[in-house]
């Protein structure tokens, strides 16, 4: 692969990671509220989400090996897994890594919920949370696409959508809060 074809598929699996993980946390709030999509069934929006999260890890594990292996720019495996050690861009890049690094560990104990316990693991995948935003920031700072108008407008797209669903499972908590104890009953 020439050095132009790796930096085209860096750009293209990173741009196809936001999209699917947008999705994912999109997902991951729709089975939170027990909803189901059109035509499927809850078990199917489950499903559906776990499925997605697997090939959004997929493309991004894709995008972390050609921005190792294109040498246009130096960035090690150590780099995509210890944050801010990189001499390129070291504060973009370590936000990458540190997403990365978040999603690992929900990866990691969601492929062993049954040992670790349900409690355990929905503590540890509270971190998808904080993960998106740290990837989309990370994309902003690093990505060579990052003003381009369709980048612009597929960021812009993707914060539109996260925003809304979290405002809809914000709402929806609150609604089940007993104002007396401040707890679900």
């Amino acid at each position: 692969m020439t050095s132009e074809t790796l930096w085209y598929a860096n750009r293209a699996t990173g741009a196809i990671t936001l999209i699917l993980f947008t999705l994912v946390v999109l997902l991951g709030i729709a089975v939170r509220l027990r909803t189901r999509l059109p035509t499927l069934p809850r078990f199917g929006t489950i499903s559906l989400h776990r499925t997605l999260s697997l090939s959004a890890t997929a493309f991004l594990a894709l995008h972390i090996v050609f921005a190792v292996i294109d040498g246009y720019v130096n960035i090690t495996v150590l780099d995509a897994v210890i944050p801010f050690i990189g001499d390129y861009q070291p504060l973009w890049l370590g936000l990458g890594t540190v997403a990365f690094d978040l999603m690992l560990a929900v990866l990691i104990t969601s492929l062993l919920r049954q040992r670790i316990g349900h409690r355990t693991w929905r503590t540890i995948h509270w971190l998808a949370y904080a993960s998106w935003p740290v990837a989309l920031i990370h994309g902003i700072g690093i990505g060579t696409d990052s003003g381009t108008d369709w980048m612009t407008w597929l960021t812009i797209s993707c914060v539109a959508t996260v925003l809304t669903a979290a405002g809809i499972r914000t709402a929806a908590a609150l609604r089940h809060l007993d104002p007396a104890e401040g707890v679900r009953p």
